[in-house]
């Protein structure tokens, strides 16, 4: 027989379990809150952060960039062109770049569910994080609109305004958006799971290599060049562009953990130490090779290093973050100073040598630092560095082959219709003239 206390506890239990569900039942914020996370304030002022800074690595950290190292009769085409991508691709990522992105499964890409953003509250809550879908639809944005961005350095000063445009509509429809779906949404990309990409070592920086290098080569040489050596016009602009490139891969690689925890934490940690120790090696390869460290190389350095470590950046730990950002640099700059010379193809401000290469490499050794032997946080479920590392390069693999493939068959077709360089005549005169009908300096 139960003692009378032991049975009023169980009253009591059972009493409260009833008032529970009767005041779930009663109050559906309630019951709607106990099957939906709720958004975070923590969370969702860290990503409301992370999304300004990676504009800010756009317009102005990008454009600053690439308008130093082309040549003064050039430098508004590219600050426009940077201006341009940003406001276009905002606009084709409302209409269904995020709709096809981020929902459903057709096959390839999304559904058309939430075109121009159909259904979305300010209540609502993105998948199963903890912050308003309409800031995970901003900061995603963000990085559709930065890809096609990248690529723009590969044929800068040779092409015209509206194949550029044209390209980088299509090519972030049937390019990016697939990617981006496969590793990010779906979680399965061309039938590979466990893919380690935090941030767009695979998404970003190797598909807009590959883009770089397949548009370079198709648009052809700059006149004159290798011949004529084509100094930067503003290297202080450069490196200042190469400064808030640097801060904003804080909140491009720290916000994609889309929570403000340890974590985050330590991927703004490994960004920065791979960003140094690659500035380091740069400076110190220079310092051999031609006797002195250039303001240029450092600068260079530390995009080659932030590149690779991007998709590294939520698996490795600080030892692992300087190996990935020291090899980084030294792969980098052998296809930036020999490679390219060698083979002679005139990717103008080295997009494929830096992004492409740098963004393979991260993917690659991601497979081996993320090992708790190097002080990694380890693999999923399954899998092993032997595992992981066939994964990583099938899945570079594949992308290389996808955006390749892509950017050849719209390159040809643009070029057949409203043609891709502008004359030689234009060329000669400089695009801010030509394409614009202004002068980045005037007497």
């Amino acid at each position: 027989m139960n003692h009378p206390a032991q049975r009023r506890r169980g009253r009591g239990r059972k009493l409260f379990t009833t008032a529970c569900a009767t005041l779930l039942c009663c109050n559906p914020t309630l019951s709607h809150a106990a099957e939906t996370p709720a958004i975070q304030s923590g969370d969702t002022a860290w990503l409301l952060t992370s999304t300004a800074l990676v504009l800010f690595m756009m317009i102005p950290g990008l454009a600053l960039f690439y308008a130093g190292l082309v040549r003064s009769k050039n430098v508004l085409s590219i600050l426009m062109q940077c201006f341009a991508l940003t406001a276009v691709l905002s606009l084709v990522w409302l209409v269904c770049g995020y709709s096809l992105s981020f929902t459903g499964d057709s096959g390839f890409f999304g559904t058309w569910d939430k075109i121009f953003l159909k259904g979305v509250t300010p209540e609502s809550v993105y998948g199963a994080q903890t912050i308003p879908e309409h800031l995970w639809f901003a900061y995603q944005m963000m990085f559709f609109l930065i890809t096609p961005g990248l690529f723009i350095g590969a044929f800068a000063e040779r092409m015209k305004f509206s194949a550029i445009m044209v390209f980088s509509v299509l090519w972030s429809l049937l390019v990016y958006v697939p990617a981006c779906w496969g590793v990010w949404h779906k979680m399965s990309f061309f039938g590979l799971t466990n893919v380690i990409d935090l941030a767009g070592g695979i998404v970003v920086h190797i598909t807009a290599g590959v883009a770089a290098l397949v548009a370079c080569i198709m648009v052809g040489r700059r006149g004159g060049w290798p011949q004529t050596q084509m100094m930067p016009h503003n290297l202080p602009f450069t490196i200042a562009g190469a400064g808030m490139l640097w801060v904003g891969w804080f909140g491009f690689n720290g916000g994609s953990q889309v929570a403000a925890n340890g974590s985050a934490a330590l991927t703004v940690v490994v960004t920065h130490l791979s960003a140094s120790a690659a500035c380091v090696v740069w400076a110190v390869i220079e310092r051999i090779k031609i006797g002195k460290s250039s303001a240029l190389g450092i600068a260079t350095g530390a995009i080659a290093g932030l590149a690779a470590i991007t998709p590294a950046s939520g698996k490795v730990g600080p030892v692992g973050a300087v190996c990935i950002g020291s090899v980084s640099a030294f792969v980098c700059w052998f296809f930036c100073a020999k490679v390219k010379q060698k083979f002679r193809y005139d990717d103008s401000l080295d997009v494929f040598g830096v992004h492409g290469v740098g963004g393979f490499i991260g993917t690659v050794l991601v497979a081996i630092f993320a090992s708790p032997v190097f002080g990694g946080l380890g693999y999923a479920e399954g899998m092993s560095m032997g595992s992981q590392l066939t994964t990583q390069l099938l899945a570079a693999f594949y992308t290389i082959v996808l955006s390749g493939v892509v950017s050849f068959a719209l390159l040809k077709g643009i070029d057949a219709t409203i043609g891709l360089r502008v004359d030689a005549e234009q060329e000669n005169q400089g695009l801010d003239l030509a394409e614009h009908g202004e002068s980045g300096y005037n007497a």
